[in-house]
């Protein structure tokens, strides 16, 4: 399966582990994910998106969580662990130019705690593959 979105996975761990997660004005709680553009490799398009959406500038990719199919408008992601090269705030609002411009409030969500109905339905169907990758039974 090659990825057409790429999804950079930021974790902490303040008392258990928690995963970056935002509030888009319209359409539920998400992660971050974008198109993986021609020519891009899906680790560079996962820092790329982080930058872009979450103003989340000098990540890196340490290591890759897999390919997940979406089942979802032929979406298939490719997920990356990345890492920042500074102290990330528990809360803030980006301003992106996605579709027009959109604030987005970013906040860390418990990675033990399934996504409820706040939560876009994708996007709790990809924490449910990404706590299965970080946090195995």
């Amino acid at each position: 399966m090659l990825p057409t979105k790429a999804c950079p996975v930021v974790l902490r761990d303040r008392d258990g582990i928690e995963i970056l997660a935002f509030r888009h004005p319209f359409a539920g709680i998400q992660l971050v994910k974008g198109t993986i553009e021609i020519g891009e490799s899906p680790e560079a398009a996962a820092v790329r998106e982080l930058a872009e959406e979450a103003g989340l500038v000098n990540a890196k990719v340490v290591s890759h969580f897999g390919v997940w199919d979406s089942k979802h408008e032929g979406q298939i992601w490719s997920l990356h662990h990345c890492e920042v090269a500074r102290e990330i705030p528990d809360e803030w609002i980006h301003h992106t130019s996605d579709d027009g411009g959109h604030d987005f409030a970013f906040f860390w969500h418990p990675l033990s705690q399934p996504g409820d109905e706040q939560w876009h339905k994708l996007f709790q169907d990809a924490l449910v593959f990404i706590r299965a990758t970080v946090m195995p039974q």
